[in-house]
């Protein structure tokens, strides 16, 4: 209405560190695998997560690196969903 357009606002570039490129990969594969309780989503279904992480045959020490940054998108997420 203002003469406005989305392309008016470039997107925020964010660098990504590559000892967090699993975790960021593994969240984007499952972005939609949600839990949602009576005020919204809850936390990620570990659940798949974890079959996700098993089908790629990681050391379980790999696989608790990767859930331990992943933990950390997943709070920032449910902060972003949750702001009033």
């Amino acid at each position: 209405m203002a003469g406005l357009k989305l392309s008016d606002f470039p997107r925020p570039c964010a660098e990504l560190w590559q000892e967090h490129v699993p975790a960021f990969n593994l969240f984007t594969r499952n972005y939609t695998q949600w839990r949602v309780g009576a005020g919204g989503p809850i936390g990620l279904d570990y659940g798949v997560l974890y079959h996700d992480l098993d089908r790629q045959e990681l050391p379980r020490a790999e696989q608790q690196e990767i859930m331990d940054v992943l933990r950390i998108i997943e709070r920032a997420a449910l902060e972003i969903f949750h702001k009033s």
